[in-house]
């Protein structure tokens, strides 16, 4: 049978639906698969995780994925995927294919912005199989999560006219001379564009659309579609159970076993959608409750610096709505020398810095970023009781005893 009929029954008999739903038990279980200790905490937070991927993917690979309605929608409140910087936006628009698009819009005025294409393993009519019972056997084939960059363009590229409009073409040919242009290959899946903001109070997003340079009318959903898009979506929350897994215990990162550390990896950051316009240090972090972590970096220049402190799931800790859990270079304190310290504890311990509150949590990923920098920076950590630093006050932070990271490690 033609895989489009198949696609077609499965979504009529409801087998689609069925396997969508089996799919998001498949990854909502996989929870167990950790090794690790996890708190009540850990696990709260999991199961919400996993009803914010849903709604995400729903958002983007269902209502978002419509092949002649192509739009850039924002990842929805409070999700927060891979220790997604506070400060910065994602817009995202699904392809069914490798057509020609152009973009249209107004430069806003945030400092900065990056548009990069992606793709991900996938089969051409994923609707026309079940998935659930292959589990994370079937990412290998099919894993939305599971982003490559494929090509980027960033604002200080991009030729603007006097007024702020620009136009950039997405296209597999050259558009020619003069055009602001981002090759699509032929797997393309999607583009990401990450917006930079500095005060969000103040500056103007851009305003961008996206539309195909074929003119195709839209046209209604169908039943081969929409099964193709509940596969897409309950992959994609099965995708990212497994890669939280995996960064945490698992080969692309284990961070659970090399704790209180910030490793540079370039093949960590790029695994996952990530675009090479910058440097970024991931690591797991642990402590009790009566302790606190201390760290002392030097910024280099750069367009954006930020550090954030993530539950294991990679989220940011609910603090950021409070504008806790992270600084960058537009809200932090420096030293005189120009060191930021870092605090990370259950109270302000009252001896300045930046204080993080951790919020009930014991572990988690942190993550240090440099945006369009040649350097970054080397860490100084401290693990240390509340009371010692309490009672001693900065002199607690011996340099020899300091753990040296933020090195390069590929």
């Amino acid at each position: 049978m033609d895989p489009a009929e198949t696609a077609r029954q499965r979504l009529i008999s409801g087998r689609a639906w069925d396997d969508f739903c089996d799919t998001l038990k498949v990854a909502g279980r996989h929870i167990e698969s950790f090794a690790s200790p996890l708190s009540d905490l850990d696990r709260a937070e999991w199961y919400r995780f996993m009803s914010r991927l849903a709604r995400s993917s729903m958002e983007r690979l269902i209502e978002n994925a419509e092949p002649t309605r192509p739009r850039l929608r924002d990842m929805v409140w409070r999700q927060s995927i891979n220790v997604q910087t506070v400060d910065q936006d994602h817009l995202m628009c699904q392809f069914d294919e490798a057509r020609d698009y152009v973009i249209t819009g107004t430069r806003g005025t945030i400092p900065y912005f990056v548009m990069a294409l992606c793709t991900c393993p996938a089969p051409d009519l994923p609707g026309a199989q079940d998935w659930a019972a292959q589990g994370v056997a079937g990412l290998e084939r099919f894993d939305p999560s599971n982003l490559k960059t494929t090509g980027f363009l960033h604002s200080r590229q991009i030729r603007f006219e006097d007024d702020g409009s620009f136009e950039v073409v997405l296209s597999q040919n050259d558009p020619g001379e003069g055009r602001n242009w981002l090759r699509l290959a032929p797997e393309t899946n999607c583009i990401l564009i990450r917006l930079v903001w500095s005060d969000r109070s103040s500056e103007r997003a851009p305003v961008m659309t996206i539309s195909r340079t074929d003119n195709a009318p839209p046209e209604p959903v169908n039943p081969a579609l929409i099964a193709d898009n509940l596969a897409w979506t309950a992959q994609a929350v099965l995708g990212y159970a497994e890669l939280v897994r995996n960064w945490w215990e698992g080969t692309q990162g284990n961070f659970s076993d090399r704790l209180n550390r910030l490793d540079y990896s370039r093949a960590q950051y790029l695994s996952n959608g990530g675009v090479p316009d910058r440097h970024v240090a991931f690591g797991g972090w642990e402590k009790g409750l009566d302790e606190a972590l201390v760290l002392e970096f030097t910024p280099p220049p750069c367009e954006y610096w930020n550090f954030q402190l993530c539950n294991v799931w990679q989220e940011n800790l609910d603090t950021f709505e409070d504008g806790n859990g992270w600084i960058s270079n537009y809200r932090h304190k420096a030293e005189a020398d120009g060191r930021v310290r870092v605090v990370i504890a259950e109270r302000d311990l009252g001896i300045g810095g930046n204080w993080i509150d951790s919020y009930g949590h014991e572990r988690g990923i942190w993550g240090l970023r440099f945006v369009l920098t040649e350097t970054t920076a080397p860490v100084a950590l401290w693990r240390l009781p509340l009371a010692v630093l309490e009672a001693k006050g900065l002199g607690a932070l011996d340099p020899q005893a300091a753990i040296a990271t933020g090195q390069f490690v590929d």
